[in-house]
Order: C-alpha cells, then structure tokens, then sequence
C-alpha cells in the first residue's frame, strides 16, 4: 500500500494544492499597479529600497513563526539554491525596474514574458523535468497573447533597456529553476536574500544618482506595505505553491500577473484597457487555464 507523494492520489491533490498557491500568489503579486498609482513622487527605485525593508521584514517574521523562531537555522537548511535563486530574483526585480527606464514599459513586459521559456529550459537541463507538450503550446500561446497586449509598443530600440530586460528574465527563470532545485526544503529564505540584494542595489543607485531615499510619508507607508502584502504575500504563496508545479508550468502560472494587474488599475482608478489588451490578456489566460486542465487530467490518468 502506498503513501506520501508515491501515492497518485495524494500526488494529485498536492499538485492541485499548488496550482492554487501559485495562482493566488500571482494575485497578490498583481496588485503592483495599484500600488504604483498610489505613489506621490518616489522615484522607482526609491520604491524598490522600502518595498525590500517590507519584503524582508515580513518574510523574517513568517520564516520565525514557520521554524519556531530557528531562523539561522531554516537559512542554512535552504542551501545554495537559496543564494542562487536570491541572486536571480533580485536581477529580475532591478531588471524590470531598468528595462523601464530605458525602454518603453511594453517591451520590458514582452521580453519579461520570455521567462516561462527559459525556465522550462532551465528546468530540462539542470533538474531534468521534462516538459510535457501541452506546456510547450501554453507558453507560445501566453507569449502571443503578451505580444498582442504590448505589441503595438514594441520597438526594440535602446539596447541598455533590452538587455537589463533580458536580464530580468533570465532572472525569473533562475528563482524558478532555484525554487524547484531546493523544493524539498523550506525555501522562504531565498525572498530574503533576494531582498537584500535588492536593498543594495537600490540604495547604491539612490545615493549615486543624488535622490537619496528620503520619500514623503505616503509613499513610505504604500511602499512598505507593498513589500509585505503585495510581493511579500506573493512569494509566500509562489514558495509553497512551487514545491509540487514543474519549473515550466510554475513560470507559466506567475503570468497571470501581467493579465490581472490592468483590472485592477481599472475597477480602482477607471484606467481603461485598449481593444488588443483585452484580447491579449484572454489568450494568456486561456493558455494558462489549458495547461493547469491537462495536467490536472494527466495526473488523474496516472491515479
């Protein structure tokens, strides 16, 4: 008689179980944009420096309730994964943020959607998950539905913002890879490395640049609270999520980010969505939808 992860049923509910983590923690992570919206004059990266303090904070306060206050000791449990995937989510955080500087925001968003790719990649050779073809299908079809979105903004132009956003994929598809790498164990302290990286790098390009990190009260309080509950939450739920979801489908899923983070802007602030958003944003949706089905089906197949 079989049990644990051996027994196919059991294996069926923990696959579904993180599907639904991944998916809710894409929820959260989408709420960006409003967080944005509410900013009154920070800079990006004055943005970037308070939202690592309340990633950081909030994860060590999760972590601490998680390990019974064993904190060092859940950091040295998590391993190398945890400093490689903190070093990958940290490039795809600065990543973003200077694609967007450089570029226009819809081609740091189309070369970001190149993540999914490169962790199925990623995945096949360096943890040998195979990559079912249904989930090859889904992400084709997710980065067709991301070019209609942005397409007609698309304009490869300033090679600095291209590859800070290819860098930022990459990024994305090395936390992936890492999350999967150490799954057997508790990898919530990979979001605190990644956040110090983070903290680092903003502060540095803060006081070089001259802005400094001073910021006016509201956008202190948005900036900090996004760190807990918008991407802090997030990768919380991503971390858990991620433990059973292969590296392709689980880069797959966090998509559903850059479909729902427009509702939001429009159901709070009446930010209208164009024509191609819509259609793009549903194609992505659908693939998203498509390949959690078949694999939820194949995995039936197998109990």
């Amino acid at each position: 008689m079989t049990n644990g992860i051996s027994d196919p049923t059991n294996a069926l509910a923990i696959y579904r179980r993180g599907i639904f983590l991944v998916l809710l923690g894409s929820l959260c992570s989408s709420w960006i944009g409003l967080g944005v919206r509410m900013m009154e004059s920070a800079t990006a990266w004055q943005l970037l420096v308070y939202r690592s303090i309340g990633l950081v904070v909030f994860l060590l306060v999760v972590i601490s309730l998680r390990n019974r206050g064993r904190i060092s000791q859940a950091f040295r449990d998590a391993g190398p994964a945890s400093w490689v995937g903190g070093l990958g989510l940290a490039a795809a955080f600065s990543g973003g943020i200077v694609a967007m500087d450089y570029t226009s925001v819809a081609n740091a968003m189309f070369l970001l959607a190149g993540a999914p790719f490169l962790a199925a990649i990623m995945g096949m050779v360096v943890l040998k998950e195979p990559v079912r073809p249904a989930t090859w299908i889904a992400i084709a079809s997710a980065m067709a539905g991301i070019f209609i979105m942005v397409g007609a903004g698309v304009s490869f132009g300033s090679i600095w913002g291209n590859l800070a956003g290819l860098c930022g994929a990459v990024g994305l598809a090395v936390f992936i890879t890492a999350l999967r790498w150490g799954h057997m164990s508790d990898m919530l302290p990979l979001n605190v490395i990644a956040g110090l990286f983070g903290l680092a790098l903003a502060c540095a390009v803060c006081f070089l640049s001259g802005d400094g990190i001073a910021v006016s009260a509201n956008d202190l309080f948005v900036a900090l609270s996004m760190g807990a509950f918008q991407l802090g939450l997030a990768l919380v739920f991503i971390t858990l999520g991620s433990r059973s979801v292969p590296a392709a489908e689980l880069s797959l899923l966090t998509m559903a980010e850059i479909v729902l983070a427009p509702l939001w802007v429009f159901l709070v602030f009446g930010e209208t969505a164009g024509t191609l958003t819509l259609i793009g944003g549903g194609l992505v949706l659908c693939a998203i939808a498509g390949d959690a089905l078949t694999g939820l089906r194949e995995r039936r197949r197998a109990r």
